[in-house]
């Protein structure tokens, strides 16, 4: 009779393909930079939606549902040890708000460096979508990383001198998203561009996030219609050749034979793109849409470890090499009182959870002394009896031994 019911699977040999497959994977994996958005302390509800499209423009590598307790005050240190060895988070994005001001923190785990900047202007994804003609907006855009485009500053290949700090904001910004592979990068997904533009006059960085968006090229607009499936209104025309004419339409910049495009913006598609009309070979028109949020950005300064650091740099103080000095050994002074202070209370435990210890051991051995006694005492009353017992029996014996001699008497 056959047998019925759910099969139990029971081979557990991997292949070593398999194995050599996941193992190359995990390790690309491991590479992908990972982030997470939070805010420290109470927010507005304004600055919670911040939170949210910033959550949005970090997509698919960041945790988008990720829920903080509104009196949250854990240090940078604590969210380190928590998110980078079990979900390998690589930068962390805290905001906090004052009465007056909102500040935005960037830090990298697990050693550091923390960017610390001054929130001057934000605009959320609504509010730019508000002032669009055509605002552009799809959940497929955020299926792959944004593209990071850092202007003026100053590139590796540039011969002008760059100051330290702004070196180290563009390296960060680079590394919070995945690097483009130019060689082995497939076209259809670079669909979205994070600016970061640095503006020298008053030392702000500016963020900008658009959606990228491919127009054919090379046909009139109403043909480009009917390639791209937007079926027209037909309704008062005879023929569908009126319609590519432009005839009773009434419209004359519809009728012309090609539009008025900015030949910078054309290229050859190497690949397939997104959208119909966007074939290999074939000449296309970009353009950006802004998808937001910007920011608008002042560094205030940069710390060497996670928030607790020595001040690399400083936007409104600035020390002396005397000052900094003193201020170096402050650090290394408390670091290593607090070093001393935490032995010193790891021993305490260990001595304390030693005394508790031997404290049980000592409970135990006098409970089975006290066990031992009891049933000592209880074999003695046992044998005490057996013996009365004994005793009892020999003299029932003697009088029905007498009695019996007095019978034959």
């Amino acid at each position: 009779m056959p047998h019925r019911g759910r099969r139990k699977k029971r081979r557990t040999h991997v292949p070593e393909e398999t194995q050599a497959a996941n193992a190359l994977i995990s390790q690309e994996h491991l590479k992908v930079p990972k982030s997470v958005v939070i805010h420290r302390g109470h927010v507005s509800p304004v600055i919670q939606d911040l939170i949210h499209d910033l959550r949005r423009t970090l997509l698919p590598h960041t945790a988008m549902h990720l829920r903080a307790n509104a009196k949250n005050r854990l240090k940078l240190k604590e969210y380190s040890k928590q998110f980078t060895s079990h979900f390998g988070v690589t930068h962390i994005l805290c905001l906090s708000q004052t009465a007056s001001n909102v500040f935005f923190r960037v830090a990298r785990t697990p050693v550091g460096p923390t960017l610390s900047f001054n929130v001057r202007g934000y605009s959320l994804m609504r509010a730019v979508r508000s002032i669009q003609r055509r605002p552009y907006e799809s959940d497929r855009l955020y299926r792959d990383s944004p593209i990071v485009v850092t202007n003026n500053f100053g590139d590796s290949a540039s011969t002008q001198t760059v100051e330290p700090h702004v070196k180290l904001m563009r390296i960060t910004f680079q590394n919070m998203f995945p690097a483009v592979n130019v060689a082995s990068v497939k076209l259809s997904s670079c669909r979205r561009v994070v600016l970061f533009d640095y503006m020298k006059e008053d030392g702000e960085v500016e963020i900008r996030h658009y959606a990228i968006r491919a127009t054919p090229v090379g046909m009139t607009r109403r043909v480009r219609r009917l390639v791209q499936s937007k079926i027209p209104n037909l309704g008062q025309l005879d023929d569908v050749a009126d319609y590519l004419m432009g005839y009773g339409t009434g419209n004359v910049s519809d009728a012309s034979d090609s539009e008025m495009e900015d030949e910078t913006c054309q290229v050859v598609l190497p690949q397939n793109y997104n959208g119909r009309g966007n074939t290999k070979s074939s000449k296309s028109a970009l353009k950006l849409v802004e998808l937001g949020p910007r920011m608008r950005l002042k560094l205030v300064k940069v710390e060497r470890g996670l928030g607790e650091g020595d001040v690399m740099y400083h936007a409104f103080v600035h020390k002396t090499e005397k000052e900094k000095q003193e201020l170096k050994e402050r650090i290394e002074k408390r670091e290593l009182e607090k070093r001393r202070r935490r032995e010193e209370q790891d021993r305490n435990v260990e001595r304390k959870l030693k005394a508790q210890e031997e404290k049980k051991e000592r409970k135990k051995k006098r409970q089975e002394e006290r066990a031992k006694m009891a049933m000592d005492e209880l074999r003695g009353m046992k044998d005490v009896e057996k013996q009365e017992e004994e005793g009892t029996s020999e003299d029932e014996s003697d009088d029905n031994e007498s009695e019996s001699d007095d019978d034959s008497v």
